[in-house]
């Protein structure tokens, strides 16, 4: 009897692991970026399934100098359990596209931040979103092209074979 309680107990354990909460607000975004992961052949289901929620929050700061529109949060050990979108960036379709873009980019691309200011999705702070969102797809080329996954990929594969 013990026996079969221990083993329900960590089916159970074992199946919540396989579920991710995500906020119905995110999932066409986060579903156009899986699509841009499989167009350039990043596997993300791996990673999908070790995160507890994809959410929008109101916890993250909104003061002058200090507005987080968007953090990966880490468990106890440091892995990456949760992306968090500040509410304010549903205030236009553009800013939230782009922040949760960039948030996704951190955990699924192993991406850190490009620059500090430099109107690429990547950037630490951006003067404008929507420059960003003019120029969408060659944003997106670029961030997935440059991204540490994807050239890690390119350098596992052989360039050519040649025999003699």
């Amino acid at each position: 009897m013990i026996i079969l309680l221990a083993f329900f107990g960590s089916t159970s354990y074992l199946q919540s692991q396989n579920t991710v909460d995500i906020d119905g607000r995110l999932q066409p975004i986060l579903n156009s970026f899986f699509e841009e992961c499989e167009k350039y052949g990043i596997d993300y289901h791996e990673k999908l399934f070790q995160l507890k929620n994809v959410d929008i929050t109101n916890t993250l700061p909104l003061e002058e100098e200090n507005t987080v529109l968007g953090m990966i949060t880490r468990d106890a050990q440091g892995d990456v359990e949760n992306i968090m979108i500040n509410w304010v960036a549903m205030l236009d379709p553009e800013i939230l596209k782009v922040v949760a873009f960039h948030e996704f980019a951190h955990y699924f691309l192993d991406y850190k931040h490009s620059c500090h200011d430099c109107n690429e999705i990547m950037a630490e702070t951006n003067i404008s979103y929507f420059d960003i969102a003019k120029d969408w797809g060659k944003q997106v080329e670029q961030l997935f092209t440059t991204s540490p996954a994807y050239l890690s990929q390119q350098t596992k594969e052989p360039i050519a074979a040649i025999f003699f």
